[in-house]
């Protein structure tokens, strides 16, 4: 049971980093288009997972 909790909690931040990686190649114009700032990659990512 904690083996499985770890894995997803693991697996969740591979996710997350992921998610920040790819938000953070965008341009400020990409980013503004879609309804987003720099400064909301983070918050956005860490709510997704």
């Amino acid at each position: 049971m904690f083996a499985t909790y770890f894995l997803s909690r693991i697996r969740a931040h591979r996710r997350y980093r992921q998610t920040v990686r790819e938000l953070a190649q965008y341009t400020d114009h990409q980013l503004r288009d879609v309804g987003i700032t720099r400064f909301d990659i983070e918050a956005i990512a860490r709510r997704q997972f």
